[in-house]
């Protein structure tokens, strides 16, 4: 996000960085959105699940959100690998991690493994990993799948992937 004219700090996220643990919620600072990558690196997003790995970059301008893949999970070295091979190969500056937060605001299970993961990925590489609210990317996608007549069988396996393009799209949308 370290683009001139897409780092802002006045809309309201769910954002945090794995290195400051938890984050407010409604603010989010500069440094937290627009870490320093090269103005070009573009943004990786995960929707991260127990069986697969959505993964979404942007373009290098940060106004485009694409589907990637979807990663089927085997062991998290190998799952990890894979995401950094992704990463060095699309010029990748910043890994946006959905994380799943209950309606009500809270962290439940699924948020707290999505953290473990963020710290053990956070081990491997010095890319800047932070944290985007993805409360139902996954339920949006899926609607406009079934609008659109997609078969059950073609939507396993392409929700993953829309929804983490859908939950980057909005976070590159929020940064103006």
């Amino acid at each position: 996000f370290a683009s001139k004219s897409r780092c802002h700090t006045s809309q309201p996220s769910m954002l945090s960085s794995v290195s400051t643990g938890v984050f407010s919620g409604m603010e989010r600072s500069h440094s937290m959105i627009c870490p320093s990558a090269p103005a070009d690196a573009r943004i990786m997003a995960l929707d991260l699940g127990s069986k697969t790995i959505g993964v979404a970059t942007s373009d290098r301008t940060r106004n485009i959100a694409t589907p990637v893949e979807t990663i089927a999970r085997k062991k998290f070295t190998l799952d990890a690998a894979r995401l950094l091979d992704i990463a060095a190969r699309e010029n990748i500056g910043v890994i946006l991690l959905g994380l799943p937060i209950n309606m009500d605001g809270s962290e439940g299970p699924r948020a707290q493994s999505t953290r473990a993961f963020a710290r053990n990925l956070a081990r491997l590489t010095s890319l800047p990993i932070v944290f985007w609210d993805e409360r139902l990317s996954t339920a949006a996608v899926e609607r406009m799948l079934i609008a659109a007549d997609t078969s059950r069988a073609k939507r396993d396996d392409v929700i993953d992937k829309l929804a983490a393009a859908w939950m980057l799209q909005s976070a590159l949308d929020s940064l103006g």
